[in-house]
């Protein structure tokens, strides 16, 4: 069984990933096979696209939203992913333990006793009226049970009902306040009663792979997923790591060498790439993880010869780059260049600022 080591792993993720080369594909197309991207910052993705794809518009990515084509739901770790239609119909069951999970944990003192499935069923019937703000569903299901917390009774219908957060939410330079609709009702398709296990492990390891069972169970918020993983056994690759755990991979996934090039990419916050494994040291040491999160999640980020190097922000048009150690004169000029392109994309026709600070 041959041993992977943190560089090679690091590597194979990038391709997948498609941050060694950007891919010629369009956005849905790239959205799909990256299982969802997390979308809690609403202009996340399109930020994360942009350093994936080699021709990327803004516009593409707003029209599909518009047009009902992609959607931004509560999925994967119950957090907001953008996702196809298809793959809202088809992750939804496979992601409902964790949104159960944090109605049993975070909410379990505000929600004793209470009819969850009541709440579930009057908030979808509000919705079906008129689209509401999480304030305006929180308020009329308080009206219904007044001793209740708003925001907790909101929750409840946000995990036990699929809500789209609806345009203008996420149009890019529109944007607006969080509006819920039914994804039944907004795209005319209910979630699958059921989910393919086996099918969802495979899409994984090919935008995550190689990764262990304790990987993908970080990825999804599920756990006991190794019996899929025995039943795939005989049609996967299987390596180890350096400290001798077990991996997974599809046979001819990509799987570049250590010495292979990776180019300077600027992250957005929230990147699947970076919350996808239990172990994340492939591209980013726990020193970094530590800088990098967040109490609600993490920073943008800085990839330097593919590795967390440092944590970026726009501010009014400017670009600020906060690098964890002293760049090279060859890494700074790499950063520069990407850094310009990144203006280009986030303040067009306007005069910007970079600063590194180190």
């Amino acid at each position: 069984m041959r041993t992977l080591g943190r560089r090679e792993l690091g590597r194979a993720l990038l391709a997948r990933q498609m941050l060694l080369e950007r891919a010629s594909t369009t956005p849905e197309a790239a959205v799909s096979h990256l299982v969802g991207m997390q979308a809690q910052s609403p202009y996340a993705p399109y930020y994360g696209l942009w350093c994936r794809l080699q021709t990327f518009d803004p516009a593409a990515l707003s029209a599909a939203l518009t047009a009902r084509r992609l959607l931004r739901v509560a999925l994967i770790r119950s957090t907001i992913h953008l996702v196809t239609v298809a793959d809202y119909a088809a992750l939804r069951p496979w992601s409902q333990p964790a949104l159960d999970r944090e109605l049993n944990t975070a909410f379990k003192t505000p929600l004793a006793d209470l009819d969850l499935a009541a709440v579930a069923a009057f908030g979808r019937d509000l919705l079906a009226t008129r689209h509401l703000t999480p304030k305006e569903l929180g308020t009329a299901l308080h009206d219904h049970w007044p001793d209740r917390d708003p925001h907790a009774l909101t929750t409840v219908v946000r995990n036990l009902v699929p809500l789209v957060q609806v345009p203008p939410r996420a149009i890019w330079g529109v944007g607006g306040t969080t509006r819920y609709a039914t994804a039944a009702d907004w795209t005319g398709v209910e979630p699958a009663g059921t989910f393919d296990a086996e099918r969802i492990v495979l899409r994984y390891l090919a935008a995550f792979g190689p990764a262990s069972i304790n990987d993908c169970q970080t990825w999804s918020g599920r756990t006991r997923l190794r019996p899929v993983f025995e039943s795939l056994r005989p049609s996967l690759a299987v390596f180890r790591d350096e400290h001798g755990v077990e991996l997974f991979d599809l046979p001819d996934a990509p799987r570049p060498g250590a010495d292979v090039p990776a180019p300077v990419r600027f992250l957005p916050e929230f990147d699947n790439l970076l919350a996808s494994h239990a172990d994340r040291t492939r591209v980013m040491s726990e020193e970094a993880r530590k800088r990098v999160a967040t109490r609600n999640g993490m920073y943008a980020t800085l990839l330097v010869d593919g590795e967390v190097t440092g944590v970026w922000q726009l501010r009014e048009g400017n670009l600020v780059i906060d690098p964890f150690r002293n760049l090279t004169a060859a890494e700074r000029a790499e950063v520069d260049a990407e850094a310009a392109r990144l203006l280009t994309l986030a303040a067009p026709g306007t005069n910007h600022d970079l600063r590194i600070r180190r």
